[in-house]
């Protein structure tokens, strides 16, 4: 294509990711000057990352997002590209070198790129579709904007809907966590024996599930769906199997596969198998000036759902056609996955596990933590791995993949760090050719380019090169390549101390303004404060936190801000019941209490009454719509088990009984959570109260920790954790009496409520506060802060209201009704 004369007409048929990022490389390499591009789309709207769809759907992204769109409308009347957006084309003729549009506009090319991309595979299955070839009213695709926003508004439209999502794989899975944080019944079939079948074995497949379904979204594996039933007015109402058997549903989600969208060039006499065929440059067969790029492609047999085939696809594509490399040649691509599935990390490159008896295959699993990983040497090479959960080393694994670095002797260091580097240490040595950001195509060399360009924060250079903007799964090694490329210069960036990304103000600057303007509800602080007024779904949760903070009962309460276990005060569980926990002030209790709980246990045909670890009795089980009677029943406060707020404060017995008490640790834990039960705090806070160093009630592992040390003496430690991260608590202070213990207590927790990130534990705010800091304005009170602390916290304590007693007027006519279909929960055995 060196030769093409500067009025070249370019024609690029699909406006998705791979045609956009073609034309984006063709500009970058001279294109504007070469050709006069036009560009067709069906879709209404600019180019998008339909990675990030999943992040719409779950409510943690809106539709204009800037995440989201790529290349918003302005980006091609910048670039000097026309584009036809919301019209199909529909027929090609290669003699006439014309593009025929479903409006009926015909355009004229002189070189010609199908990026069709992909449509969603619809199983022939009875009840799909309506007489007339239209999907059936509550069934959907998951491939475009319109398929997410069909979903959200039937979630949004009405209460306790519940979904099924035909097929486990990734894309599947996704549909399925957003479904699920929509507050949805979820259920996943999948005909294969285990989920993301084509990425992972049986083992990870296994583990996998479990991760899911402590979600709260029901698994059916080994199953074949036949036909989605509906009911005489066309709704769904559920979907049946091969074996007879049945599954309620409101909606039905299709996600089973994808095939290469090659109508159009299959008519126009293209060659076409599964997708359109293509040799090393692009081009299709027996054609000059017709190429294909993306997923309509099949190049050398293979065709390729991942986006980092399509990158390389896309430069290659570039190369040849601006003349800037016109011997560059795509020779298939080798690949590897990283990503976030459903909120759990994974990576896959090769093979799943060994195939001749000579290979070398190594493996670790811990299900308790959801940590899986595997890797497959062949004749002293990586030809496959896997990880999940922790994906740290997949760097390393990848240049090993790659057969960029030697492979150790110790195979299994090659899965954790026994000799390799660690992943920041390496961060400097990785080669510049190595893909970052498999979802946006960034690579090393991208990130480092961007640095010396000019970047000075990681905002600007993810902002700049769109790394981390897909999955998310790849941020901590862009921050470790960035800051190595920086040399220590990298400036900080203030964003992120916004407290949530649509606001440019740190908590306690957002706290200021909401007071002084007396703003009380989520959709006036939007209105207010955020950037051109609008909303952002993932900024609703931590403003109705914050604003309870503030104002206590005085807030306005919209429930479309609050997650369904802030809606309903119970924990949701992974079949759609809910979780009860009454109060037992410091995890004591009374015999009329426990007759309670065993009269409410058998009166609900509770499935499991459970001791909690933090002292408490938990009733599972229990049905959405008895949820009021409970309570009432029950006739027992909140033991506030679901939300981010003030849990629970653990006892040991202290003086009362024990031989070795220093302290009566008993009498001040209920002390401590008479006086702070209830309180909106950043994220869930648990207390504990030993009575002597011996650590019963570990103390020395909780979010606020007191321990008793004698002569009336009280150590009190915060920012411990003992659960996924394990950390001893800092030593606050010591105090010489329980009230003491009561006040710069108050004075930690409200502290901890202005100042903390939202869903930042005391683990890792007391370490990034730093604990000279705290003693400084909290013991010492250096900045003249205690009054003011003390004031705000007796207000807060002053506003508790026991949230069941709202049983009694509900906030919603939908709040309490049913929340049905359930799956079946396994009953304890009788031992």
């Amino acid at each position: 294509m060196a030769n093409t004369p500067s009025s070249s007409k370019l024609l690029v048929v699909g406006n998705g990711m791979a045609g956009a990022r073609t034309v984006e490389e063709i500009i970058n390499r001279g294109g504007r000057e070469r050709f006069e591009i036009t560009m067709i789309g069906d879709e209404p709207y600019g180019n998008y990352n339909r990675i990030m769809l999943s992040h719409v759907l779950s409510g943690e992204a809106a539709v204009d997002d800037e995440d989201l769109i790529l290349n918003p409308m302005g980006w091609y009347t910048a670039n000097g590209v026309t584009l036809h957006a919301g019209d199909r084309a529909v027929a090609l003729d290669r003699f006439a070198k014309t593009v025929t549009c479903e409006s009926g506009r015909v355009v004229d090319y002189d070189v010609l790129i199908i990026a069709t991309g992909s449509n969603t595979f619809f199983p022939n299955m009875d009840g799909l579709r309506e007489s007339d070839g239209r999907l059936a009213r509550g069934v959907f695709g998951f491939r475009n904007i319109a398929d997410t926003n069909g979903m959200l508004q039937m979630a949004q439209a009405h209460d306790d809907v519940s979904a099924v999502v035909i097929g486990g794989g990734l894309l599947g899975l996704e549909a399925a966590y957003g479904l699920r944080t929509q507050g949805l019944t979820v259920n996943v079939v999948h005909s294969p024996g285990h989920l993301m079948n084509q990425q992972l074995d049986e083992r990870g497949g296994s583990m996998l599930r479990s991760e899911i379904e402590k979600l709260g979204v029901g698994v059916h594996t080994s199953m074949r769906t036949t036909a989605v039933l509906r009911d005489d007015a066309g709704r769904v109402t559920g979907v049946s199997f091969v074996d007879g058997s049945t599954l309620d549903a409101d909606m039905v989600v299709v996600t089973a596969g994808i095939r290469p969208n090659a109508e159009m060039a299959r008519a126009a006499g293209l060659v076409v198998e599964r997708g359109i065929v293509v040799d090393d440059q692009m081009r299709c067969e027996d054609e000059g000036s017709v190429y294909a790029v993306g997923e309509c492609a099949q190049h050398r047999g293979e065709t390729y759902g991942l986006v980092a085939p399509v990158w390389e696809q896309s430069v290659i594509l570039a190369e040849v056609l601006t003349g800037t490399n016109p011997e560059a040649a795509y020779v298939g691509s080798r690949t590897t996955t990283q990503l976030k599935v459903a909120g759990v990390d994974v990576a896959a490159m090769g093979v799943k596990g060994p195939e001749t008896v000579d290979d070398e295959f190594v493996q670790y699993y811990e299900p308790r933590s959801g940590t899986y990983k595997s890797l497959v040497v062949r004749d002293g090479k990586l030809i496959g791995a896997t990880l999940m959960g922790d994906i740290s080393k997949a760097g390393y694994l990848t240049q090993a993949f790659d057969g960029k670095v030697p492979l150790p002797e110790e195979r299994i260091s090659m899965l954790f760090d026994l000799g390799t580097p660690s992943v920041a240490a390496s961060a400097a040595d990785l080669p510049d050719d190595l893909q970052v950001c498999n979802c946006n195509g960034v690579s090393k060399g991208d990130l480092v380019a961007c640095v010396h360009s000019g970047a000075k924060t990681l905002s600007a250079v993810c902002a700049q090169t769109r790394a981390g903007k897909g999955c998310g799964s790849c941020k901590g090694l862009v921050a470790d390549i960035v800051a190595a490329a920086a040399g220590g210069e990298l400036e900080v960036d203030p964003s992120a101390d916004w407290y949530v990304p649509c606001i440019p103000m740190t908590k306690p600057e957002l706290i200021a303004t909401i007071r002084e303007r007396d703003l009380r509800a989520v959709s006036q602080v939007f209105a207010e404060l955020a950037t051109d007024a609008k909303e952002d779904a993932s900024a609703k949760m931590p403003l109705a936190s914050l604003l309870r903070t503030i104002w206590g009962p005085d807030w306005v309460d919209e429930r479309g801000a609050l997650f369904i276990n802030d809606r309903v005060h119970a924990n949701i569980q992974r079949d759609g019941t809910f979780s009860v926990v009454p109060q037992m002030k410091g995890g004591v209790t009374t015999p009329e209490q426990l007759r309670k709980i065993a009269d409410v246990a058998d009166k609900y045909g509770v499935p499991l009454v459970k001791v909690t670890g933090g002292q408490r009795i938990d009733l599972l089980g229990i049905k959405k719509e008895d949820l009021p009677q409970v309570w009432g029943d029950l006739d027992m406060p909140s033991g506030f088990a679901y939300g981010k707020s003030m849990r629970t404060v653990k006892t040991c017995v202290g003086t009362d009984f024990c031989r070795y008490g220093l302290g009566d640790s008993t009498s001040l834990g209920i002390a401590i959570e008479e006086r702070f039960q209830g309180l909106e705090t950043p994220a869930k806070l648990k207390l504990a109260v030993a009575g002597c160093p011996r650590n019963c009630s570990e103390a020395l592992c909780k979010d606020f920790g007191v321990v008793a040390v004698g002569d009336g003496r009280w150590e009190i430690y915060i920012g411990g954790a003992a659960g996924a991260h394990v950390r001893k608590g800092d030593l606050l202070a010591t105090v010489e009496s329980p009230e003491a213990v009561l006040e710069l207590g108050g004075r930690f927790i409200q502290y901890y409520r202005e100042n903390a990130k939202w869903l930042e534990r005391t683990y890792d705010f007391v370490p990034r506060v730093g604990l000279e800091h705290l003693q400084a304005v909290l013991v010492r009170d250096e900045e003249d802060i205690v009054a003011g602390l003390d004031e705000r916290i007796q207000t807060a304590v002053d506003g508790y209201r026991d949230p069941w007693k709202e049983r009694s007027a509900p906030k919603s006519p939908a709040q309490f009704a049913p929340s049905l279909p359930l799956l079946p929960l396994p009953q304890v055995p009788v031992r």
